[in-house]
């Protein structure tokens, strides 16, 4: 069974994984961010909730690895290349430029030109850079993760060959944790693993029909998602309760199986495109956003009103980003490294 066409409800839920990110930003995280004082400290209201919204985190990966495995299949890997780097840089490279404005102009965040030179690469990660924004730790992962796709590309996408793939990237990931190699832990993402490796279960389930192997796949992911997220609650979101986000990731794999079985085609509002659309730029400008808009409007105002300004410019500059920056960006880059791509097959 193979299908081509779009699903809309994965851009509704790219949109719900990114807008969960900026509540946890806005308004349950308990770190420093925009506000005067930590988010979740000030909205005590509603941070039983807002403090899971990092799981939206756990749902981009899995989307990834759905969404990932669906664009290579029958592609080489410089066209894997082409599609990825186009995709990514155009908003990156904005989203960079704009924290260095934000530094330069009101002496916020970590725009100095230190940091804005290495993260125009996008490799600070590996370098020991701070990032400008601190969502751009995702984009580090989101890298080893097609380092490792391009491996399966270059052998060739088949049902066979993900099946092995996913195999053994699966049990190296937890080889390495129990030897405590760092290298292959680093090398292999093993504690996200579970994540794209369930994505790119659910989508061959999604393209050839459910299995009991890729059932398989997808309980063993589940089971070390779970394992994962229930450590991550105790090492870097402390806040939150290792049994409840426990119930998240769960209800997330519960969604994600509803979209391979097809079971939410209903969803099939062509809005839900240009939601799908703003989803990236939304969550690499967030927080840089809100430093001036919470600079400002913060004392004025009260935090519910505050709280509600700063979401809305960030989604309307996500939009100006979106169609201003973005999309002519990427068809002026498509358009250069396919002809670059040309010139390297002919020679």
């Amino acid at each position: 069974m193979i299908r081509h066409d779009r699903l809309r409800e994965i851009d509704l839920l790219r949109f719900l994984a990114a807008l969960g990110v900026v509540i946890f930003h806005f308004a349950g995280f308990r770190g420093q961010g925009p506000w005067p004082e930590p988010s979740l400290r000030l909205f005590p209201e509603i941070g039983m909730v807002t403090r899971y919204g990092h799981l939206g985190v756990d749902l981009f990966f899995i989307i990834s690895g759905f969404v990932i495995l669906m664009s290579v299949w029958g592609r080489s890997v410089g066209d894997f290349a082409v599609s990825r780097v186009t995709r990514l840089m155009p908003a990156y490279w904005a989203a960079v430029l704009l924290g260095l404005v934000i530094w330069g102009v009101f002496g916020l965040g970590h725009g100095s030109p230190d940091h804005v030179i290495p993260n125009l690469s996008m490799l600070q990660g590996g370098l020991g850079v701070q990032n400008v924004d601190p969502v751009f730790w995702t984009l580090w992962i989101e890298l080893h993760f097609y380092a490792l796709i391009a491996v399966l590309v270059r052998a060739g996408v088949t049902y066979r060959g993900c099946l092995v793939f996913m195999g053994v990237w699966t049990i190296g990931s937890v080889f390495a944790e129990e030897a405590n190699v760092k290298i292959l832990q680093t090398l292999l993402l093993s504690t996200w693993t579970p994540c794209f490796v369930a994505g790119m279960a659910l989508y061959l389930m999604y393209r050839f029909g459910p299995t009991l192997i890729l059932w398989g796949f997808v309980g063993v992911s589940w089971a070390l998602a779970v394992h994962w997220t229930a450590w991550r609650t105790g090492t870097a979101f402390t806040t939150s309760k290792g049994e409840v986000a426990a119930i998240g990731i769960t209800l997330i794999f519960a969604v994600m199986i509803l979209v391979a079985l097809g079971k939410l085609r209903w969803m099939n509002w062509r809005g839900l495109t240009v939601l799908g659309a703003l989803t990236y730029p939304l969550y690499l400008t967030h927080s840089q956003i809100a430093l001036p808009v919470l600079e400002y409007a913060a004392p004025v105002l009260n935090k519910w009103a505050a709280l509600a300004l700063v979401t809305a410019v960030s989604l309307l500059f996500a939009y100006l980003l979106y169609r201003l920056v973005e999309r002519p960006g990427q068809a002026w880059m498509r358009r250069k490294l396919r002809e670059s791509l040309a010139s390297i097959r002919e020679a």
